[in-house]
C-alpha cells in the first residue's frame, strides 16, 4: 500500500509555552511543534526545517511566537517534514486588473458624495478660526527630595546645638 505525498497547512498555537519557565520557552515550543506533527500526521519520524527553528528562536529563548503557521509534508516512507508556510501570491496581472477596476469605481463614487456634502456642511475658513493664546509656563517647583535635603542640614545643626546646651 503506497501512500502519496500528503501536504497540510496548520496554524499551531504555542500559547501554552508561556506556562514554562522563561529560560526554556523556545525549547518547549520546538517540542510542542514536534508533538503536534506526530499527533496530526500519525508518524513518529518528524524533522523540523531550519527556517521553522529560526522563526521560533528569532526573538530569543524567552519570547517565542504565540502562533506559528507551518506546512506539514508526509512522504511515502512516513517521514514528516515541518517547513515554514509561504502564502501563494496571485499573479501580478490579476492583481493589477482588480486594483484598476476598484479605482475606477471609487473615482465615480467620489464626485457624487462631494456634491451631496457641500450644501449641508459649510467649510471653515482660516479667518474664522479662533486664535490660541499662549499660556505662561509656571516656574518649576522643587521636588520633595530637594526640599528634604535642604531641611536636613538645618535640623542637624539645631539638634547639635540643643544637645550641647543640655549637656552643659
Amino acid at each position: 500500500m503506497s501512500q502519496e505525498t500528503v501536504e497540510r497547512v496548520y496554524t499551531i498555537n504555542l500559547g501554552k509555552v508561556l506556562l514554562s519557565p522563561n529560560n526554556q520557552r523556545a525549547k518547549r515550543a520546538i517540542n510542542m511543534i514536534r508533538e503536534f506533527a506526530v499527533h496530526h500526521m500519525k508518524s513518529e519520524n518528524v524533522k523540523i526545517e531550519e527556517d521553522v527553528s529560526h522563526l521560533v528562536w528569532a526573538r530569543g529563548i524567552r519570547h517565542p511566537p504565540r502562533k506559528i503557521r507551518v506546512k506539514l509534508t508526509k512522504d511515502d516512507d512516513g517521514a514528516v517534514l515541518i517547513s515554514k508556510y509561504q502564502e501563494e501570491k496571485p499573479k501580478k496581472e490579476e492583481v493589477e486588473k482588480k486594483s484598476k477596476s476598484k479605482k475606477i469605481e471609487k473615482v465615480e463614487e467620489k464626485p457624487e458624495v462631494k456634491a451631496e456634502k457641500q450644501p449641508t456642511k459649510p467649510e471653515r475658513t482660516p479667518e474664522k478660526q479662533p486664535e490660541t493664546k499662549e499660556k505662561p509656563t509656571p516656574k518649576p517647583e522643587k521636588t520633595k527630595k530637594e526640599e528634604k535635603s535642604e531641611k536636613k542640614p538645618e535640623e542637624k545643626t539645631k539638634s547639635k546645638s540643643s544637645t550641647k546646651s543640655k549637656k552643659k
